[in-house]
Order: C-alpha cells, then sequence, then structure tokens
C-alpha cells in the first residue's frame, strides 16, 4: 500500500510546537536575548539606483565625501559632533561586563563617534574610554547621579526599546554582583526588572518639564535626546519635539536586548522600515527635518543599511547587537563551548544568563577576562570604519558630496511591504501601496 508524503503543519511549526511543550511544562514564559528570529521586511528589500547619466558620480579617490553629523543643534550649547553617522546604542554595565563597556568605548573613540552607557549608570571603563558618552535616563533611575549627568556630553531620555517597547529591562540575578548591587541599589543575586515607564511624568507636558530639568542641572550644555521603542512612532517623535528635545531615537523591532520576553522580541513593536518613514514624516510635519535630528536603530548591520536609512531621512544610526558582534560575540572559535550551552554560534540568545564563553555578557569573573578590551576595540574600530567607508562609497555612486545628501529618490523597493512601509517606490513604477 502507498502512503502518501507527510508535511508539518504550516501554524504549528517545530518552533511552535517546542514553545507550547516547554509552556506546558514548566508554567513559565521564555526569557531571551539576542533579537527577533521572524522575518521581517528591512534595508536588505531597498536598492540604492546609483549614478549613470541623469546623475554623474564622484570620483572615489579624488572628490570627497563627507561623513559628519552635528546632533543637538536646537538648543544644546554644546552638540556633538560625530566624525561617522553611527553611534554605539546603550547597553548596560551589569547586561555587558566591564571589559566589554571599556572594549565599545576605545573602539568608538577611535573612529570619533560616541558610546551610551544603558542602564545602571556610568563606569569608570566607559568614561575613561569613551570620548564623547551619552548618559541614559531610564525609568529605573538605576545608579542615575546628577554629577554624571554634568559628565556626559549628551543626555538620552529612555521611553522605550525597539526589542521591548511598553516593557522594562530585565536583569537575573546571576549577573547582579556586589558591584552591580551596589551602583544600581539591589541586593545582590536577585531577579531585578526596571519600570516599564517614568516614575514621575506621565505625559508630554510633565516629559517638557523633565527636560528643562535636566537642562538646568547640566547648565543648558548637554543635548537631549528622546529614545522610543517603534510603537508608534509619528506621535511619539512629534510629542518628543513638543516637549524640547534635540535628538530623537527611533529603536525598530529588529534591535536586540539582553534579556525580555520572547513575546515582546518577536510580536510587538513595529519593523525599522516603519520606524523611518513616520518619524521622519512627523518632523517634516512640524518644519523641523534637520533641525531636530533623528537617530534610527534596529538590525542595523552594514554600510548599505545606514546609507539607505540616511536616504529616508535619519541623520545617523545607532548599532548595539552588531557592536557586540564586532567584539568577538558569536564567535565561531567558541563553537564547542556554544554547543555546551545547547546553541551555536550565531544562534546562542542566552544572554540573560551571564555564561557568555565570549566574556562579553557576563558579570563571571572567569569569563569576562577572556575579553581583551583593546583587542576588542580594534576590531570594533575596524567594523565602524568599513561600515563608514560603505555608507561613503554608496553616497559617491549616487553623486553626492556628503552622506547626508542621499534621498529617497535614490532608491527603490524591491517588494509590496517593503514599498508600502518605507514610501519608497516598487522599483520599474511610481507606485507607493496605500497612496
Amino acid at each position: 500500500m502507498r502512503t502518501m508524503k507527510q508535511r508539518p503543519s504550516e501554524a504549528f511549526d517545530d518552533y511552535s510546537i517546542d514553545y507550547i511543550r516547554r509552556a506546558a511544562q514548566t508554567g513559565l514564559y521564555r526569557i531571551r536575548g539576542f533579537g527577533a528570529k521572524r522575518h521581517l521586511p528591512s534595508f536588505d528589500d531597498l536598492l540604492l539606483r546609483g549614478a549613470s547619466i541623469s546623475r554623474y558620480p564622484l570620483e572615489g579617490y579624488r572628490e570627497k565625501c563627507d561623513t559628519s553629523v552635528l546632533l543637538g543643534t536646537r538648543f544644546a550649547k554644546k552638540p556633538i559632533k560625530l566624525d561617522i553617522p553611527i553611534t554605539i546604542a546603550g547597553m548596560s554595565f551589569g547586561s555587558l561586563s566591564g571589559q566589554a563597556k571599556e572594549a565599545l568605548g576605545r573602539g568608538a573613540s577611535a573612529v570619533g563617534t560616541s558610546t551610551t552607557t544603558g542602564d545602571g549608570g556610568m563606569t569608570e571603563e566607559e568614561r575613561g574610554h569613551s570620548t564623547q558618552l551619552v548618559y541614559q535616563y531610564l525609568p529605573s533611575r538605576y545608579g542615575m547621579n546628577p554629577d554624571h549627568l554634568r559628565m556626559a556630553d549628551a543626555i538620552e531620555i529612555v521611553v522605550g526599546q525597539g526589542a521591548k517597547p511598553g516593557g522594562g529591562g530585565m536583569l537575573l540575578g546571576q549577573k547582579i554582583t556586589e558591584r552591580v548591587g551596589k551602583m544600581r541599589t539591589l541586593p545582590v543575586g536577585i531577579d531585578q526588572r526596571s519600570a516599564c515607564r517614568h516614575p514621575d511624568w506621565t505625559g508630554p507636558d510633565d516629559l517638557a518639564i523633565k527636560i528643562r530639568e535636566l537642562r538646568e542641572i547640566t547648565n543648558w550644555e548637554k543635548p537631549i535626546y528622546i529614545k522610543c521603542g517603534a510603537a508608534r512612532p509619528y506621535y511619539d517623535t512629534a510629542l518628543s519635539v513638543k516637549a524640547g528635545a534635540d535628538v530623537v531615537v527611533i529603536d525598530g523591532m529588529q534591535g536586540g536586548t539582553a534579556a525580555t520576553q520572547d513575546v515582546f522580541i518577536e510580536d510587538i513593536g513595529l519593523p525599522t522600515l516603519v520606524a523611518v518613514k513616520e518619524a521622519v514624516q512627523a518632523l517634516k510635519d512640524l518644519n523641523m527635518h534637520r533641525k531636530v535630528q533623528l537617530i534610527v536603530g534596529g538590525g542595523i548591520r552594514k554600510g548599505a543599511d545606514v546609507a539607505k536609512a540616511l536616504a529616508m531621512g535619519a541623520d545617523a544610526c545607532s548599532i548595539g547587537t552588531a557592536a557586540l558582534i564586532a567584539l568577538g560575540d558569536q564567535n565561531p572559535a567558541l563553537q564547542r563551548e556554544y554547543e555546551q550551552l545547547g546553541s551555536s554560534a550565531g544562534c546562542w540568545e542566552d544572554y540573560q544568563d551571564g555564561t557568555d564563553p565570549a566574556g562579553i555578557t557576563t558579570q563571571t569573573p572567569e569569563l569576562a577576562s577572556r575579553l581583551d578590551p583593546v583587542a576588542a576595540g580594534e576590531r570594533l574600530a575596524n567594523y565602524l570604519r568599513v561600515m563608514a567607508l560603505e555608507v561613503q562609497t554608496v553616497a559617491r555612486a549616487c553623486g553626492k558630496s556628503s552622506v547626508h545628501n542621499l534621498e529617497p529618490e535614490d532608491m527603490v523597493a524591491l517588494t509590496v511591504e517593503a514599498a508600502a512601509m518605507s514610501g519608497i517606490p516598487l522599483a520599474g513604477t511610481n507606485w507607493v501601496p496605500g497612496t
């Protein structure tokens, strides 16, 4: 008797079945790090046109192409100037080792860009090796110190993160050492869940008061950023501008995290393409585009991603997970150790456990000591230089003497979904779905 070949269910694939079984056995939701694993329309679904006759390309070795960007020009007495339009996103000491924070500072400083503290306060390693450091002001207020506000080069008020908009950060007890606990005023070894909203303001009017308070503490010198996870980017951007922000940071759902519920990572938020389009539109509607700078994060991996974000109207991009990989995270040389942890290089996601064999997302001294911050900083600097060179290459090919002259007309979309999300016409047409 001939039997029909069977195939798995479309809805109940292996991953979904494993999720159900785990939930049924443990009664616990899944906590993990890394980023979304589902397919989402991304910058890969856009192409740059380049120049030929109708547009004249620039000669790469003879004609300059500026990559610098000035952040905080609206109200701050001392705006930040970056040599490249790529900055390091906030990642806390606690989620990362001290060696990793030092390496981020070294790498960013070597190429003339900034790094960001993350939750839990400012460390000596990061401030000591970062020529430009952005201090994050989070709902938790962990480690908040007015003196550190004054020591920073900019202040970023964090409303949300791309991997978990509407949710607070998590730091499990195995990563709360004596030093981390002292910085955050927390008991050692006890799981910590940050607040999902600021305790002293509930809306844009209160936010405006908070921004003014921070400006007065820092003598109006520091640029004030507001960072939001991509949930309602048009209105969040507009309200940030109304509240008095110098810079708006929008983080798409492709962004990674050190620890949160799997349901946040995979099912909450908007793709970065949507976030850029809506944030830029809000700035244009308020006549504040380029007056208030826009930084975009969430799944940025290569120079082409940055170029496409700039062409859509962003002023700079931020990277987090990509920076950790440049330091040495997900290293195939550690494959045997990843297998012992039940995973493999490129797939390991248990950042929350503190068992990182690369010594990056851990507080275990034996593991953290594996990371050489000098060598890791050099790797990050190399990576950032390559990204910046790629952005320049793309801009010159499109005939631009500055990477900030890239524009939507320089791109086409490959899919209907990407065209609808980005507002970029579908290749071969003038059609943007929904218009």
